[in-house]
């Protein structure tokens, strides 16, 4: 298969995904409902755009414990950022500065993330130890991240095997960033040391709506606790993804599960299209023993372009450096992605490592015509000594950055000659994905000497598992032998009222239709009218459905009754209408028929139909249609 060939997304078929190989797992971070952060006593969940005071940082990498630094963190040094902090009082203390000692783990988040590594399957551990895992771009004050295993081995089913978790683990939190310019990125600190957890799959997903679907199935087991955070920056996936011949890329903080399976098609295009790049160069005879590149600095000969970007840069006080990249020519215009480039590849290491930001930043001679003239070309090809078959790049800046921009541009390319290079990537909007850093090693895990080690006893791991809901998977089972309507069924799995609803349908006799649309269906339709709903809590709703047992025509008279607590937002609205006596019942059908009279009704077999909707309109929620049918003998009378 050629580059060419790799087909669009909507014609990729499980056999094609099969033939390149794919493999993709998940690492999905999911915050707790906790009242207060991880390792300090901070209220979570508190945000706001405002704040007091600001902390200028820089960071350093660390050594690891074998005395080696990890390579994500020296890279995150070459950027020299500095890191802002902006601080609010009141969701901040000194330890998230790392001024003071940790607090003790906090132990109603502890119970939480216990609890979903049993929902998995896990083999639990019988002793937490708390890990620093390095983070050097400045997301986490500290330069670190607290984190500890909970669970391991664990497994859920998915369609007619089961998916792999290899651990899931507790972590803090790190700080929301609010830009990235330059060689500054500012971050709020009110999200800092919110308690997450960390549901790591095994690559078991073969194409990329599996992933997606396994992402959503994870996503219902945990919501089913009721004890996890809702609504936008709750969860974030990271998605890993490998063919074969590629390695694992982790493209980062996905917002949404529906982006997925566009963006793990576009990592397994890219990854392809890298090996073809690959197996292309070696064809030309450029292998990482053979390649060659020279860099010059060439501000002089452009001092008069018409370029905008380099004119405007060189007007700054800028220099401009070409890099020629022996036997190159025309492997820019490679495709990666779908209407991606091998330059994009380049662009975006010279954005994020050289601190580049503002676009374009390079320019190079495989689309000359985009950028310098002709006879510009030409001179800085010269100045290089490039021939037909090689590629040159430009790339401006003050002069540390243009040095550290060519530099950056060699390494990328010298990466092409071996494949896929190991990275962490960031997830676009348009389905693509662009490189954020080098892909993390395990030398930047390291013992955290602050906490001692945790025992978790057998008792309160049975406590915890006594208080655990059903598997959504045994609970869906129910509801489709229930005949519920098939768009309930998996919200109300995941839902916190998924317990009312039991009661409801065992022990209340209600309807089980009713109760799931209901609990799920018409609470969405007031939300979506405007109204507040989360008076209609799991009591609340409990009380409306228990108010209504054995009454005739509840339907009408809960959803009534639901509209008239969320208007008002207090439960004194919460009683349903009384039931209507036989006399009130006649009375309306007696009413229904003086009206029909006066009416002029054009299909005379439409009658009966008529009158009973004129009937029921003054008894909705107090009588059932079938009660009043009974008592005027609808059934007999037909459409006379």
């Amino acid at each position: 298969m050629t580059p060419s060939e790799f087909r669009p997304f909507a014609d990729m078929t499980p056999d094609d995904y099969a033939a390149v190989g794919f493999k993709s797992g998940l690492e999905i971070h999911q915050q707790l409902l906790t009242e207060r952060k991880l390792f300090c006593r901070c209220p979570a969940g508190r945000y706001s755009d405002h704040y007091h005071a600001e902390i200028l940082r820089h960071m350093r990498p660390t050594l690891s414990e074998l005395g080696e630094y990890d390579g994500t963190a020296l890279m995150e040094f070459k950027t020299k950022k500095e890191i802002v902090y902006r601080i609010n009082r009141d969701t901040v203390c000194t330890y998230e500065m790392d001024d003071t000692p940790p607090f003790m783990i906090d132990e109603q988040a502890l119970d939480i993330a216990l609890g979903v590594a049993l929902l998995y399957r896990c083999a639990m551990v019988d002793e937490l130890h708390i890990a620093r895992k390095q983070y050097l771009d400045g997301s986490i004050p500290t330069g670190f991240q607290r984190t500890t295993i909970v669970g391991v081995d664990g497994s859920v089913p998915y369609k007619d095997r089961s998916i792999h978790i290899i651990q899931l683990g507790l972590e803090e939190d790190a700080c929301r960033e609010v830009s990235d310019t330059g060689h500054q990125r500012v971050y709020l600190t009110d999200r800092l040391g919110m308690p997450l957890i960390e549901t790591v799959t095994a690559p078991d997903m073969r194409t990329p709506s599996e992933v997606a679907d396994v992402a959503q199935l994870l996503r219902r087991i945990v919501r089913s606790t009721g004890r996890v955070r809702t609504g936008i920056g709750a969860a974030r996936e990271d998605v890993n993804v490998s063919v074969t011949g590629g390695t694992r890329i982790e493209i980062k903080g996905v917002p949404r599960i529906p982006l997925i399976p566009l963006l793990t098609y576009n990592e397994a295009m890219r990854q392809w299209n890298l090996l073809r790049l690959r197996d292309e160069l070696h064809r030309r005879g450029i292998t990482p023993e053979s390649f060659q590149s020279r860099t010059e600095n060439v501000t002089r000969l452009l001092k008069k372009t018409r370029f905008t970007p380099v004119r405007n840069a060189i007007a700054s006080g800028m220099i401009v450096n070409a890099v020629r990249l022996h036997g190159f020519h025309g492997l820019l215009r490679w495709t990666t992605q779908t209407d991606t480039f091998f330059s994009r590849e380049i662009s975006d290491r010279v954005r994020v490592i050289a601190c580049l930001t503002t676009l374009p930043n390079i320019a190079h001679s495989d689309s000359p015509s985009e950028t310098l003239s002709s006879s510009e070309w030409q001179a800085v090809k010269k100045a290089l000594g490039a021939s037909e078959d090689d590629t040159v790049i430009l790339v401006w800046g003050l002069d540390t950055d243009a040095a550290m921009g060519a530099g950056e541009i060699i390494i990328r390319a010298k990466e092409a000659t071996i494949g896929v290079p190991s990275e962490t990537r960031q997830a676009l909007r348009d389905g693509t994905n662009g490189f954020e850093r080098i892909l993390p090693g395990p030398d930047r895990m390291y013992p955290d000497t602050d906490l001692p080690p945790k025992r978790i006893t057998a008792d309160r791991l049975e406590r915890i598992r006594t208080t655990l809901p059903s598997p959504v998977w045994e609970r869906e089972r129910w509801y489709r032998e229930l005949q519920l309507p098939p768009d309930v069924i998996q919200p109300l799995a995941s839902s916190v009222f998924a317990g009312l609803f039991e009661q409801a349908v065992t022990e209340w006799k209600i309807d089980s239709t009713l109760a799931a649309v209901a609990l799920i269906q018409w609470r969405k339709d007031l939300r979506r009218s405007g109204l507040d709903v989360s008076v209609l809590n799991a009591d609340t709703m409990g009380m409306l459905l228990h108010a209504g047992h054995g009454q005739p025509g509840v339907r009408d008279g809960l959803r009534q009754a639901m509209r008239n607590v969320a208007s008002t937002g207090s439960t004194n609205a919460i009683a349903l209408p009384p039931p209507a006596s036989d006399e009130e019942i006649g009375q309306a059908v007696s009413e229904a028929r003086k009206q029909l009279a006066g009416l002029t009704v054009r299909k005379p077999e439409k009658s009966a139909e008529i009158r009973m909707g004129l009937a029921m309109k003054p008894l909705r929620g107090r009588a059932s249609g079938a009660r009043v049918a009974e008592l005027v003998g609808f059934r007999k009378e037909g459409a006379a």
